[in-house]
């Protein structure tokens, strides 16, 4: 144990933390359907797909997820394209590709059976050392911290805490301390207490520290300072990329859509055709017509503007303007045409979902 830790930890009252934080889990936590047993599969899909999304919005995908992909060998053997579409909507693409990958790893060398070691689940694709506890001390009951962003919340105001929890290394320190103070009886409800305590009790603004079952343990309840814990520094601002993007119909009345390249952000989902803005030219209509006519030796005609959709990354945001128009001559081995009720049939960005589905209500007018 690191000395830091030893200080935190100094008349602190360990298994007394743990009867009442596993005591409370057991009697109020939610019904959710990864919950429903102890299938490491399904666990494994619920913590990927609660990175960076909130609960309610996973648990209808988690059922049609695991409808379509209901074990290992399933989800190894699914067709990427299928796959993205069933992902559509929730964002961040590569966790799921990484998924796929990590789960074709283990279907070929362990059987398709989800290695209970944590050496060896850790080594798979995507695989970090959140996910690693957290599917382990679940499914598994193994002895191992998952600490997330709520986790570092509810234990910065027990042990008041005030480092900044971007830094890397204060997640490590939360990780050695979590690894003194975790249940060697019940690892699993622990982990989730934590997780569960942050979500329903321990909540970002107003935590409801009267009904908090280990109040009793947390000094910035003590001294009063739960409003202002965690420390977290505010990230810089990622800068905005402003776009032309179009919905073309070809002389058949066809859909033009572009698949995105296979590395890189937003890998392999298919989008609307679309140009940067670069700062400087005038008229970017005009701008976006003459780079197909330079590009691509096709014509292009925007017609009428369709709408402005604003779609903020982590790093970036996305201004797009959106247009009607018609296009004539040879598309780019990237493109394709389709027909329009075939659209839906392809895997797309949120900001492309949110162009068609303006683009479905103005032809419906």
């Amino acid at each position: 144990m690191n000395e830091r830790v030893s200080v935190l930890l100094k008349n602190f009252n360990i298994e007394e933390f743990q009867k009442s934080l596993i005591e409370w889990f057991q009697e109020e936590k939610r019904n959710l359907p990864w919950r429903a047993d102890k299938d490491p599969y399904k666990i494994w899909v619920s913590e990927v797909m609660l990175q960076q999304t909130r609960v309610d919005t996973v648990i209808p995908y988690f059922y049609r997820f695991i409808e379509k992909y209901p074990n290992i060998e399933a989800l190894a053997n699914a067709d990427e394209q299928e796959l993205l579409k069933t992902w559509e909507g929730l964002g961040y693409y590569s966790r799921v590709k990484n998924l796929q990958a990590a789960v074709k790893e283990v279907q070929t060398q362990y059987g398709g059976v989800v290695p209970d070691e944590k050496k060896s689940f850790s080594k798979l694709k995507g695989v970090g050392p959140y996910t690693t506890g957290a599917v382990l001390s679940i499914a598994y009951d193994k002895p191992i911290p998952a600490v997330d962003g709520n986790v570092m919340r509810v234990l910065s105001r027990i042990f008041e805490i005030e480092d900044d929890i971007i830094k890397v290394r204060t997640r490590k320190l939360f990780e050695e301390l979590v690894e003194e103070i975790i249940s060697r009886e019940d690892p699993s409800s622990f982990n989730q207490g934590l997780m569960e305590l942050g979500a329903l009790i321990c909540k970002p603004t107003s935590p409801d520290c009267l009904l908090c079952p280990v109040r009793d343990h947390c000094r910035a309840f003590q001294h009063g300072t739960e409003t202002r814990l965690p420390i977290k520094s505010k990230q810089k601002k990622g800068r905005t990329v402003q776009y032309v993007a179009a919905i073309l119909l070809d002389e058949r009345g066809k859909v033009v859509i572009r698949k995105r390249p296979d590395e890189g952000l937003l890998a392999s989902l298919w989008e609307f055709p679309n140009e940067e803005v670069i700062s400087g030219k005038k008229n970017m209509i005009i701008d976006f017509e003459n780079e197909w006519l330079d590009k691509y030796g096709a014509n292009v005609d925007l017609l009428e503007p369709l709408c402005v959709v604003e779609h903020v990354f982590s790093h970036l945001t996305w201004k797009i303007h959106a247009f009607v128009g018609l296009v004539k001559g040879e598309l780019p081995q990237n493109m394709k045409v389709v027909a329009f009720e075939e659209v839906d049939e392809y895997p797309f960005p949120v900001p492309y979902q949110k162009m068609w589905k303006e683009y479905k209500k103005k032809i419906a007018i």
